[in-house]
């Protein structure tokens, strides 16, 4: 492996009190709970609470010791008598307040790749690149706490603030980190999903199989159509089947009884998400391809047959370029 990978070490701590996501239901807040707080004016405030912290906001100063030991669903009052409401997050309120240092995923395909993924608790998944940690928190959302998210980022900026988000939402025990390039590989096999979202994925299939168990979950996130293209080519050529290639659009609406209408902007295009499973090795693919991948395979092989037929051709032609050979000369 490449030197960065090869003395990189996984960033996993074993779940425990410092995560509270799975440490049973409470009525109450406790120390170290990660909560949100909705204001008047419907901004949301996510944060960790800590003994003698402080949320300093436009509308007052939120104490920590104030939101400790309060009810879930209530109320909190800040310094200027402003109420705000306590909740307890949702996995689109992580990923929506993480610090950003790249694009990172939607909510609405992160919640995607997971059921597409067919992930939950015990799961085991490769992601790579972590990027900012969104997708990251998604899939250890799902696999804990009992599985195991196994995240490589070749950048050493993004990889330190990725594990930060995660740190910070309390999800750090549930992955494992690797500072990196893939291009050698990935240190686990057998793992039940595998998600690329870098640049080239068709250039890492090679790893992906030696990676994912038999019948694995393969997933691949990609802004543009030539990038799909490239891939979908590259998964007949790597033994994948059940593709899939699919975009999620969102619209949201006015939630007023009597004026229910779209808003006036809506979360489009994202990305394309393809699907793939792996095969066992030495299956005969073409078998469990659907009809257009079939005609397509077909499509290729006449092509290259045409293609080996000119070239035929031309290597038979005479010295001197004509088309025909010379009439023997009569006696």
């Amino acid at each position: 492996m490449t030197s960065a990978i090869s003395a990189s070490s996984p960033s996993a701590s074993p779940a425990g009190p410092e995560s509270p996501w799975f440490r049973g239901a409470t009525t109450h807040t406790q120390e170290r709970d990660l909560v949100l707080l909705l204001t008047v004016d419907l901004k949301r405030y996510l944060i960790t609470l800590r003994p003698g912290q402080e949320l300093h906001t436009h509308l007052g100063i939120y104490a920590h010791n104030d939101i400790i030991g309060a009810a879930w669903g209530g109320t909190v009052t800040s310094s200027m008598d402003q109420p705000a409401l306590l909740l307890e997050p949702a996995l689109p309120d992580l990923m929506t307040h993480l610090k950003r240092g790249t694009q990172i995923i939607y909510p609405k395909d992160a919640a995607y790749l997971v059921h597409r993924l067919n992930l939950r608790a015990g799961s085991t998944v490769i992601e790579a690149g972590t990027g900012s940690g969104g997708l990251t928190m998604a899939l250890a959302w799902a696999v804990a706490p009992a599985g195991r998210v196994y995240t490589y980022e070749a950048r050493s900026d993004t990889y330190h603030l990725a594990r930060r988000n995660l740190e910070r939402v309390g999800l750090l025990p549930y992955v494992e980190m690797y500072e990196g390039s893939i291009d050698e590989g990935f240190r686990q096999a057998g793992v039940d999903a595998l998600v690329l979202d870098v640049r080239h994925p068709w250039k890492y299939l090679a790893h992906v199989n030696a990676a994912l168990k038999p019948g694995g979950f393969f997933a691949g996130l990609l802004p543009t159509t030539n990038q799909v293209s490239e891939l979908l080519a590259a998964l007949d050529n790597h033994g994948f089947t059940d593709v899939a290639v699919e975009e999620l659009l969102l619209r949201a609406y006015k939630p007023v009884p009597d004026r229910l209408r779209p808003d006036d902007t809506m979360v489009g295009h994202t990305g394309f998400l393809v699907f793939a499973r792996g095969l066992t090795a030495g299956m005969d693919l073409s078998r469990w391809q659907s009809k257009e991948r079939q005609r397509f395979r077909a499509r290729q092989r006449m092509q290259e047959e045409i293609a080996a037929e000119a070239a035929r051709r031309a290597a038979a032609k005479p010295e001197d370029g004509r088309k025909y050979p010379k009439l023997p000369l009569p006696g």
